[in-house]
């Protein structure tokens, strides 16, 4: 059978059976198609390992319209989706190269980005809350920093979906897995704050507003995106005096790094985070071990000669 012949029941069944989302279906079938143009759309009997070193090569030497080259962590998923459609052939007993064939390269430990609890309570420091809008970025950057939650899982939040009252509720992350949500007193406090101020009644829990940030009833409104979000902690990041780049997912590191600082363990870290690979979570030990090394410095008596 061909390639392109099973790449949309592969696709499918990422979703159905494998609970991915819709934007990693996407990606899978542009890193698939690739693999497809690649081989003129072969037959999957006809992949090889020779193939699949030409292949690599091929991905090392890409550039796109702009010119631009593959960073080795693209070229990392590209084989990755390659993986699991083998994966996905050897389960239905269709005879291909066995995905242990594929071997990933090694890529640089990723960096974390962080912000320590004092340069969280700067950027607060220059929210003014007189406003809707601000009382609604106070409590966006109060609960992504108090949550942990994805940039994603945030702005596809509702208001019946966020218990406020026990300070605790579920959201559903990636590979449509639930998990825990635990949030702060504060923050809490100043999404009640923000959804009082509200007029309206509509489902979101974070609404983006018209250029003037006035709230009208003429439907002038819609949910926050991911965007928009990254454009209010670039505001207050800038305001704050901070040089180092800040998103949302630096919240989220932020929130990791802070936990494990506190002494949290790391299998815990992981739950709260939804990793489901605790080597995804050890990312931010190095971190860590550095906080150690300051406290070791800090406390340790020295002998004297």
């Amino acid at each position: 059978m061909y390639m392109s012949e099973l790449l949309l029941d592969y696709i499918e069944h990422l979703e159905v059976e494998g609970g991915r989302s819709a934007r990693t279906a996407e990606n899978y079938t542009l890193y698939l198609e690739r693999f497809v143009e690649f081989t003129n759309d072969i037959t999957v009997d006809k992949i090889t390992s020779e193939v699949i070193r030409k292949y690599r090569l091929w991905l090392n030497r890409y550039k796109n319209n702009n010119d631009d080259e593959l960073a080795t962590i693209t070229q990392n998923y590209h084989l990755i989706a390659l993986r699991g459609f083998l994966g996905y052939l050897s389960k239905r007993d269709i005879a291909s190269l066995s995905p242990d064939k594929i071997e990933l390269p090694k890529t640089a430990r990723k960096q974390v980005t962080f912000l320590h609890y004092d340069e969280i309570e700067r950027i607060l420091e220059q929210i003014d809350t007189s406003s809707e809008v601000g009382l609604r970025d106070r409590a966006l950057i109060e609960l992504l920093f108090s949550s942990g939650l994805r940039v994603s899982e945030l702005v596809n939040l509702n208001r019946d979906h966020i218990n406020t009252k026990r300070r605790e509720f579920m959201v559903r992350g990636k590979g449509q897995k639930d998990r825990p949500i635990f949030i702060s007193e504060s923050a809490a406090n100043h999404v009640d704050n923000y959804l009082t101020s509200r007029i309206d009644n509509l489902p979101p829990l974070f609404l983006g507003y018209s250029r003037n940030n006035i709230v009208s009833t003429s439907g002038d409104y819609r949910r926050l995106t991911a965007r928009s979000v990254q454009r209010v902690i670039n505001k207050y990041t800038k305001l704050a005096g901070i040089t180092k780049h800040v998103s949302p997912h630096t919240m989220r590191h932020s929130f990791a790094t802070d936990l494990l600082m506190n002494g949290a363990d790391i299998r815990s870290v992981q739950s709260m985070l939804g990793h489901s690979n605790i080597s995804t979570t050890q990312v931010y030990t190095h971190v860590t071990d550095q906080h150690l090394r300051e406290i070791y410095e800090k406390f340790h008596s020295e002998t004297s000669d």
